[in-house]
């Protein structure tokens, strides 16, 4: 899949764009790199370039569990534009990439000169509300099966590869299960040849298989990006 920058930037005009950008600094997405911690406050937002960012959030004493994913589609750190500062979840790094990353105060300036930048950020923000109510769905009605066939594709779909790395571990935090969960169902699509799995690096053969076996909430997921934005990722 081809490289390209982060999509919300590319919605903005040539000038708001430039604007923002001067306001912001590269930042590398190092794998497992905590971005946010669950009710402290932000001190920047992140616009990936490349990689993705899982949203998890920890209730009392049971395993934490993956409410969403940000990759270039959208951005890390939409609460600023509510004027909010703290977030219910932890942000990790599941992808390793770039990203733009801007100080919470200096966004929040842009945001207040900038209508198109405010557009475009409310714009994301409704997306990923729908997208976080239809995740609680789909925890709560649908299989291990065809739960992990949405997840390694949207995971796919963000790293803009088809291999990427990530451990059964990870995948269990992820979908909120027990690895043994996991690891019949991964067994399955390896063994009908839908992924190779190796030492934590994952390789996605047959896409359309996988497309196949996973739940409904992958296609209604990205029909809400698309209406929501008028923009397929």
């Amino acid at each position: 899949m081809a490289h390209a920058d982060n999509l919300l930037l590319q919605q903005l005009p040539n000038a708001a764009r430039r604007h923002l950008l001067d306001q912001c600094e590269s930042f590398d997405l190092e794998l497992s790199s905590e971005l946010s911690v669950r009710g402290e406050p932000l001190s920047h937002a992140y616009f990936p370039r490349s990689g993705f960012i899982s949203l998890v959030i920890d209730v009392d004493r049971y395993p934490a569990l993956e409410v969403g994913m940000v990759g270039r589609e959208a951005m890390l750190g939409s609460e600023l534009v509510l004027g909010l500062a703290k977030t219910p979840w932890r942000a990790l790094v599941q992808g390793a990439g770039t990203s733009w990353r801007i100080g919470a105060e200096a966004l929040r300036a842009e945001l207040a000169s900038s209508p198109a930048l405010m557009q475009v950020l409310q714009t994301s923000l409704l997306v990923r509300l729908h997208q976080q109510t239809l995740a609680s769905a789909c925890e709560r009605f649908h299989e291990i099966g065809p739960r992990l066939a949405r997840w390694l594709l949207m995971s796919q779909d963000r790293a803009q590869a088809d291999s990427f790395h990530v451990t059964q571990e990870f995948m269990a935090l992820m979908l909120g299960v027990r690895r043994v969960g996991v690891t019949v169902a991964a067994g399955e699509f390896q063994s009908s040849g839908y992924i190779a799995y190796h030492r934590g690096e994952l390789t996605v053969l047959n896409r359309a298989a996988l497309e196949k076996e996973a739940c409904s909430c992958y296609a209604a997921d990205k029909l809400l990006h698309t209406e929501l934005t008028g923009h397929k990722h």
